[in-house]
């Protein structure tokens, strides 16, 4: 099997070759490119190897801009410092993803769907859509644009509040509704599951069905019978803050990172 790595770091690139032949004594290097020119220039001026070993991020930009450059015609399995949860995104039948320091037995899966799949792509049954994978991984690579702000009625005046002001957003049942920090209280016009897409994770957290509270929100923390937390936000709420029972371990994850 020859194959090309991609890789722009000395140490990384000496890692996949004991690798490979640790698990591959037949893998052949038949070359090694550490940015996108010389990627490019290698790839233009040799046949296409059996398969392409390639990092995400190099020295002159992000790899998939040699797919905008050329046809590749080899199958890609990526590589990338990016954790493990965002890599399960990542997964198609073509190409695989590896996290770095690659380990052993990740390559050796890899290597081995690679050899599964090489009856197909010999017998032109199945391809490897490499733009459309490409495609895909810069969308999720792209960090999410969340709402910035929300457009509400303030009597008879429309005013825009910057989702930093909000505290905690809020059902009662029949309306919506969220609290800034200086406690005012405005309805939205969203669900609390619509809400879900537009709030950035890392700040909002999702307590119950009828409730988000802000990271910043949050001034203590309390045991709650029914295996629950009860929470005292700022600024003061109608109803009681609860995390319920099966968001209580996520909620414990979010406020200790």
């Amino acid at each position: 099997m020859k194959i090309l790595i991609v890789e722009d770091e000395d140490l990384a690139v000496k890692k996949i070759r004991k690798t490979l032949a640790d698990v591959d004594a037949d893998a052949e290097v038949v070359g090694v490119t550490d940015s996108i020119k010389t990627s490019v220039e290698w790839l233009r001026n040799n046949p296409s190897p059996d398969l392409i070993l390639m990092d995400v991020e190099l020295s002159d930009g992000q790899s998939f801009e040699i797919f905008s450059r050329l046809d590749v015609k080899s199958p890609v399995i990526f590589t990338t410092s990016y954790d493990e949860f965002a890599l399960k995104a990542f997964k198609v039948n073509s190409v695989d993803y590896l996290l770095k320091p690659i380990q052993k037995e990740d390559l050796d899966k890899a290597l081995l769907k690679y050899r599964q799949l090489k009856t197909l792509y010999a017998e032109n049954t199945a391809s490897v859509n490499v733009d459309s994978i490409v495609q895909e991984i810069k969308q999720k690579l792209q960090p999410k644009e969340y709402r910035k702000r929300f457009l509400v009625k303030s009597g008879q005046r429309l005013v825009s509040v910057d989702v930093e002001e909000i505290a905690f957003f809020f059902s009662d049942g029949r309306l919506n509704f969220f609290k800034t920090f200086d406690n005012k209280k405005y309805v939205v016009d969203y669900t609390m599951d619509e809400l879900e897409d537009m709030l950035d994770k890392q700040k909002y957290f999702r307590i119950s069905r009828s409730f988000y509270v802000s990271i910043n929100s949050v001034e203590q923390i309390h045991d709650y019978f029914g295996n629950r937390l009860l929470l005292n936000v700022k600024p003061a709420v109608e109803k009681e803050a609860i995390v319920s029972r099966e968001k209580v371990a996520d909620f414990k994850k979010w406020m200790g990172k």
